[in-house]
C-alpha cells in the first residue's frame, strides 16, 4: 500500500513538472533541485502593449480567446446537471459560454495529462506526430525510483538503461519546428497573447515568445503557489495521504515571468490576479484583432483558496472539498469576469470564445466523483481521464443552446481559429484538426473524426464510433467497449467481440506507423487505479493501468 501511494504521488509530481523524491523503508526525503527554488523578486506592474487609439473601419477579423482550466473534472461543471459538493457549487458563468453557444457532448482532451495535452491544443496535432509523447522529467528520477519500498503488490516500472537518452531537463520543450496556433495567427495579423500555465518548456527557445506569442504573463512550470502559503487571506488543504503534496509546499514558488523577464510576485490570488491582467490585455488591445491564450492553474494542486470563497460555502463539511469547491468558484467567476469585460467593450458579438480542461481530474486530490458519470482519472485514458467539458461560443455565428454530439478533440481549436481568423492552415504537414464552424452551420456533413486515437508508451487507444479499444502493456490486456450502452466502460467486450478488437488493432497499427519517435523516452511506469481515489486503501483485485512519464 505504501509503495502504491508513494508510486502514485511521485507520478503527480511528475506530471506538475516540479517536484521529486527519493522514498525507502525509512520514509520519503524531499529532493529539490537548484533551478527548482528561484528568487522570486517582490511585484512589479506590468504594461501590455496599446494597440490603435481607434478601431478600422469596415469588418475586423474576429477576436479568438481560448481558456484552459487545469485538472477540471468533467463533474466540476454544473452545465451537466452535477457540480462539485454534490451540485450545491454552481459554475454559472462556465455554463453560459455552453448555454449561449454550443456544448461539444463527445469532447476529448489531447491527452491524459497537463503537457502532452497542451501540445495538441497549441499545434493542431497529435504530439506523438512530433514525438511530445511524455511530460518531461530530469534524470535524477531515477534515484528516486531506486528507493522504494518493495512491499506491495503492483510496483513502479524504472528504465534505467534510457538514462543516457534524455536530454537536460530544461531542454525537454515543444519543438519551434511546430507552428503553434500564436504562429499561425500573427500571419493573419493578430495580437497574441499567453496568461497563466505554459508548462511546454522552460528554456528561452521553449518559451511562449519562442512560439509566436507577442506577449506572455504566467509560468512556464506546471504548477503555481496560488498565494504564499501563510497569507491571512488564504485557506489550504495539505493532503497529509499524498507525499507529492509535501514537496508542492516545500518548492513551489509564487511567481511569474512577464516576456521572459525575472521571476516575480504577481497581486493577489492567481486566479484573480491572471484575470485582471487578462482584462487590461483586453483593454489595450480592443481596438485590434487578437488572440489570447488564458491558462489558469485552477483548481490543479496545491489546494488553495481565498478565505472569503471559502466561508462564503460554510455547507460543505469536509475541508478538502470546501477548499476545492471554493477554487472553482473562483474560477467560475473569473471566467465571467472575462466575458464582462468582452461585453462591455463592444467586443463580445465578435469574439470566439472557447472553454475546456486540459484532462480530467486527478485521483491525488482525494476527492470522489470528480469525472462522474465516467470511469477513471487524470492520466488514464478511460473517459474520466480525456472526455473534458468543451464549450464554444460566437454570436451570431454558433445558434444559442446548440448541442454538438460527434467526437471532437483538443487539436480542433487550431484549425478552427485558423477558420475564424480568415487564415489556412499549413499544408507542409498533417494537421489533425478541423474547423469546427462548418459542423456546426450545417455547412459540412458527417463528422470531423471517424476516430481518435491517444498514446502513451506502451498504452494506446483508439475510438471509431461507438467502439473503443484500450491496450496496455501492463498489465496486458485488450479491453473492448461499446461507449453507447456502457459510457462508464464497465463492460469489456473483448472476448465476445474479437472481429471488432481485429478491426481496431488494425487502426492502431496504421496509426502508430504514423508517429514520430518520442523526443526523450520515458523512465518510469506508475500504476494508477480507476476507481479509487489515492486515498483509499488498494484492494485486491484492483482495476489499474500503468502511466508512462
Amino acid at each position: 500500500m505504501k509503495r502504491i501511494l508513494l508510486a502514485a504521488a511521485v507520478l503527480a509530481a511528475v506530471l506538475a513538472g516540479t517536484f521529486f523524491a527519493i522514498g525507502g523503508r525509512e520514509g520519503v526525503m524531499l529532493l529539490v533541485l537548484p533551478w527548482m527554488t528561484p528568487d522570486v523578486a517582490p511585484h512589479r506592474e506590468v504594461a501590455w502593449t496599446p494597440g490603435p487609439d481607434a478601431a478600422p473601419t469596415g469588418d475586423r477579423p474576429p477576436n479568438v480567446v481560448v481558456i484552459l482550466a487545469d485538472d477540471l473534472g468533467f463533474n466540476d461543471v454544473s452545465f451537466y446537471g452535477g457540480g462539485v459538493a454534490g451540485g450545491t457549487v454552481p459554475t454559472p458563468n462556465i455554463d453560459s459560454i455552453g448555454r449561449d453557444g454550443v456544448n461539444f457532448t463527445s469532447a476529448y482532451a489531447g491527452n491524459a495529462t497537463c503537457s502532452p495535452s497542451r501540445a495538441a491544443i497549441m499545434t493542431g496535432r497529435y504530439g506523438t506526430r512530433f514525438g511530445f509523447e511524455f511530460t518531461g522529467v530530469p534524470v535524477e528520477f531515477a534515484q528516486m525510483v531506486g528507493h522504494f519500498d518493495p512491499d506491495t503488490p503492483i510496483r513502479p516500472i524504472y528504465h534505467a538503461d534510457r538514462e543516457a537518452e534524455v536530454p537536460p531537463y530544461q531542454d525537454q520543450g515543444l519543438p519551434t519546428s511546430e507552428i503553434t496556433i500564436a504562429r499561425l495567427l500573427s500571419k493573419a495579423g493578430y495580437r497574441t497573447l499567453h496568461l497563466g500555465k505554459w508548462h511546454l518548456g522552460e528554456s528561452p527557445q521553449f518559451t511562449p515568445q519562442a512560439h509566436g506569442f507577442d506577449e506572455s504573463l504566467g509560468f512556464y512550470s506546471g504548477a503555481s503557489l496560488f498565494l504564499k502559503k501563510d497569507d491571512p487571506d488564504v485557506v489550504n488543504s495539505m493532503q497529509d495521504f499524498d507525499p507529492i503534496d509535501k514537496f508542492l509546499w516545500a518548492a513551489l514558488p509564487y511567481g511569474v515571468h512577464f516576456n521572459g523577464g525575472e521571476l516575480f510576485e504577481p497581486k493577489g490570488y492567481m486566479t484573480d490576479y491572471l484575470t485582471d491582467e487578462a482584462i487590461k490585455a483586453i483593454d489595450a488591445n480592443r481596438n485590434r484583432p487578437f488572440f489570447m491564450y488564458l491558462a489558469y492553474n485552477a483548481p490543479h494542486t496545491p489546494l488553495q483558496a481565498t478565505r472569503e470563497d471559502y466561508e462564503a460555502l460554510s455547507h460543505i463539511e469536509d475541508h478538502t472539498m470546501r477548499v476545492y469547491a471554493a477554487m472553482i468558484r473562483s474560477l467560475d467567476r473569473n471566467v465571467g469576469r472575462v466575458l464582462e469585460a468582452l461585453k462591455e467593450r463592444g467586443l463580445d458579438e465578435n469574439t470566439l470564445v472557447v472553454f475546456t480542461s486540459d484532462n480530467g481530474g486527478a485521483h491525488y486530490i482525494g476527492l470522489d466523483d470528480l469525472n462522474k458519470p465516467y470511469r477513471g482519472w487524470k492520466a488514464t485514458f478511460y473517459e474520466g481521464g480525456i472526455r473534458v467539458p468543451f464549450f464554444m461560443r460566437w454570436p451570431g455565428r454558433i445558434p444559442a443552446g446548440s448541442t454538438y454530439a460527434a467526437p471532437i478533440s483538443h487539436f480542433d481549436i487550431f484549425a478552427t481559429a485558423a477558420g475564424a481568423a480568415g487564415q489556412p492552415v499549413p499544408d507542409d504537414r498533417v494537421i489533425d484538426g478541423v474547423d469546427l464552424m462548418p459542423f456546426l452551420t450545417g455547412a459540412a456533413a458527417g463528422r470531423p473524426h471517424d476516430r481518435l486515437f491517444w498514446r502513451s508508451g506502451p498504452y494506446w487507444v483508439v475510438q471509431s464510433g461507438n467502439w473503443k479499444l484500450q491496450v496496455t502493456a501492463h498489465p496486458e490486456a485488450v479491453r473492448l467497449y461499446d461507449l453507447d450502452t456502457d459510457p462508464g466502460e464497465r463492460d469489456d467486450l473483448a472476448a465476445s467481440r474479437k472481429d471488432k478488437v481485429a478491426e481496431l488493432r488494425a487502426m492502431l497499427d496504421a496509426f502508430e506507423k504514423e508517429q514520430a519517435k518520442p523526443l526523450w523516452p520515458s523512465l518510469v511506469e506508475a500504476p494508477i487505479t480507476l476507481d479509487q481515489p489515492l486515498n483509499r486503501p488498494w484492494h485486491d483485485g484492483e482495476a489499474y493501468i500503468y502511466w508512462s512519464n
